[in-house]
């Protein structure tokens, strides 16, 4: 019986992304959700409280299987620049992956105020990660230990948000993956010519 109950929890949690991602969440509807998902609207308040509860458990359900996934990658990592490597690898390849997901970052949640404290809750995530990784590459030598931590790590968020936005406005028809390494590149070694 749980494990019917957590199907059908996910099957909503992915039918709303889908609406969400399709309409927008302002123009979304529990009807259209409960449809998308093959149940009737009643069924969606066994599980949430109202469509914002719904947004909420999608963004809190994605981004613990994005952080366990990332926290994952960057672990194999041997060095500061090959942690880096794999976490924006990873980054982007799981918002490729789930373009709804990718569409509701991207669009929708930033202008959400009722989730603003989730929303600094999963950067504070991010940018701690990156500290990490970033600390590690100047006891390293590999990243310049005069810069602030703080600048390098919302240079590299907004960079990736910058990239996973432009694909997103670009209805994912390229590679989004394939920008990853060109990005730490320009991390590392910058624009100026040699």
């Amino acid at each position: 019986m749980q494990k019917n109950k957590t199907e059908k929890y996910h099957n909503i949690l992915n039918s709303a992304g889908a609406v969400f991602a399709e309409l927008g969440f302002y123009k979304a509807t529990i009807s259209q959700i409960a449809a998308q998902a093959g149940v009737a609207d009643g069924t969606l308040y066994l599980y949430f409280k109202n469509k914002d509860d719904i947004l909420y458990q999608f963004i809190t359900f994605k981004t613990t299987v994005v952080f366990k996934k990332m926290h994952a990658a960057v672990e194999k990592g041997r060095n500061a620049e090959e942690k880096l490597r794999r976490l924006i690898h990873c980054h982007l390849e799981e918002f490729q992956n789930d373009k709804n997901m990718a569409i509701i970052f991207q669009s929708e949640v930033r202008y959400l105020r009722d989730i603003e404290f989730q929303i600094k809750d999963i950067s504070k995530m991010y940018l701690d990660l990156l500290s990490d990784i970033i600390e590690q590459g100047q006891i390293e030598g590999t990243i310049r230990q005069d810069l602030f931590v703080g600048l390098v790590k919302r240079f590299i968020l907004g960079a990736v948000e910058g990239v996973i936005s432009t694909w997103v406005s670009a209805d994912g028809r390229y590679d989004l993956v394939s920008m990853a390494d060109p990005l730490v590149d320009l991390y590392l070694t910058g624009v100026r010519g040699q």
